[in-house]
């Protein structure tokens, strides 16, 4: 296992430190009215790589890449530039560093920063790829005998998402209007989600096009890093809408990710294997190696003016279908994909209860309700309540982190005259 790499940055250097110089990833920030510009976290600040290309000090291939807002022009010059920013970045940051005083001026506070989306999110992908969650579901819906779909343990499923709706850590989500059916009803009303829920997963950012089919070790090549991501879900709403085609507007209110892309280089020390396969996966979806990551993963929820409960606790290994085999089935069809395409892993959930990465199997569909620190429950999210994603993986004596992933929840809108 890679041992801590030590920055001049001391704040790096600590076991519990998020973002050593093991991790480098990438955001965007501003301080004040300034401009959005790209900046790297280190331990408890933030470099301005902007500036530093702009001083000379960080020369890319086919730059200036980083002259604008978001992350996708180095995405799209390329694993070798990908691998010359590390490298140059590393050679910056390391104790000792020759250009130390040249740099050190381009750091500003990250507790003085805020942060903006880290790249043009150009198409949005989630999954269904998490045998646990698809099982819970299953079972709460079907029964255990038919929990999951004859399909489900030889292709990862997904649907296709809005990327207009994907948002950063902070931003408020207002809980959504829709068409609702109580199952006593004999017709829907339209009206304010009652059954608002979390889902806990990690998104994979495809950082090369292509325009045919993939292997999955192409496409494990083309995934440029990875953030924590909420996909907000509305199951009341998603319970009425979904036959025959699946989710709708029941998860287009809102996603949020993590302000900060860990490179898929600083995850390789954490590669873990996939699962024992029930079911013998078609050649074109096995891995050539393990594609996974141990990365753990907890969620917590503070209500409004309350104390936070951290209510599940789970890992990115427990996926049945790593990121690299949902993006080469994805170009199966010949779909192109895109410089800045996010794919949502699906729901992680583990084997034991307070492994659930959603509400829906944390309350059992709201028939357990969770006893939250001082003595409140949930079955679904409630107005004020904000939900916390946080995830690392642990090396030896560092870990590398992705941040908080972090959202409100706001009341619904009223409704308008008009749809009354």
């Amino acid at each position: 296992m890679t041992k801590l790499l030590t920055s001049w940055v001391e704040s790096a250097n600590r076991e519990d430190a998020d973002f050593p110089l093991n991790n480098l990833p990438l955001g965007v920030f501003s301080v004040g009215d300034g401009e959005p510009r790209c900046g790297v976290a280190i331990g408890d600040r933030i470099v301005d790589v902007a500036a530093l290309e702009e001083a000379g000090l960080l020369d890319l291939p086919g730059g200036p890449l980083l002259d604008v807002p978001f992350w996708n022009e180095l995405m799209e010059a390329g694993p070798e530039a990908w691998a010359a920013f590390r490298a140059r970045m590393t050679e910056l940051l390391a104790e000792g560093a020759a250009e130390q005083a040249q740099v050190a001026p381009h750091l500003v506070a990250q507790a003085d920063a805020e942060m903006h989306l880290p790249f043009l999110v150009s198409e949005y992908t989630d999954f269904y790829a998490g045998r646990h969650h698809a099982t819970n579901v299953g079972t709460m819906f079907r029964g255990a005998e038919n929990a999951l779909p004859p399909n489900w343990l030889h292709i990862p499923i997904g649907y296709n998402g809005r990327a207009s709706s994907v948002v950063v850590s902070g931003t408020d989500v207002r809980r959504p209007l829709g068409q609702l059916k109580p199952p006593q009803a004999e017709v829907p009303y339209f009206g304010p989600c009652k059954r608002f829920d979390l889902e806990l997963e990690m998104g994979a950012i495809v950082g090369q096009a292509s325009e045919g089919p993939i292997s999955v070790a192409e496409a494990d090549a083309m995934i440029f890093g990875y953030v924590l991501l909420n996909d907000w879900s509305a199951r009341d709403i998603q319970a009425w809408e979904y036959q025959p085609l699946g989710p709708f507007q029941a998860k287009a209110t809102a996603t949020t990710i993590s302000p900060w892309i860990v490179m898929a280089a600083a995850l390789q020390p954490f590669r873990a294997s996939g699962p024992v396969r029930e079911k013998e996966l078609l050649p074109y979806l096995r891995e050539p190696a393990p594609m996974l990551y141990d990365i753990d993963l907890e969620v917590a929820l503070t209500p409004e003016g309350g104390a936070e409960s951290v209510i599940s606790r789970t890992n990115y290994r427990e996926m049945y279908y790593c990121s690299a085999q949902q993006l080469a089935h994805h170009t199966t069809s010949g779909c192109p994909m895109n410089v800045g395409d996010l794919l949502g892993s699906g729901t992680i959930s583990g084997p034991e209860k307070d492994n659930r990465g959603s509400l829906l199997e944390l309350s059992w569909g709201g028939k357990e309700p969770l006893e939250l620190t001082g003595g409140a429950t949930r079955s679904f999210l409630e107005d004020g309540d904000t939900l916390t994603l946080r995830g690392h993986a642990q090396g030896d004596g560092y870990r590398v982190g992705f941040g908080d992933c972090t959202g409100k929840v706001l009341p619904a809108m009223d409704v308008p005259d008009w749809a009354r």
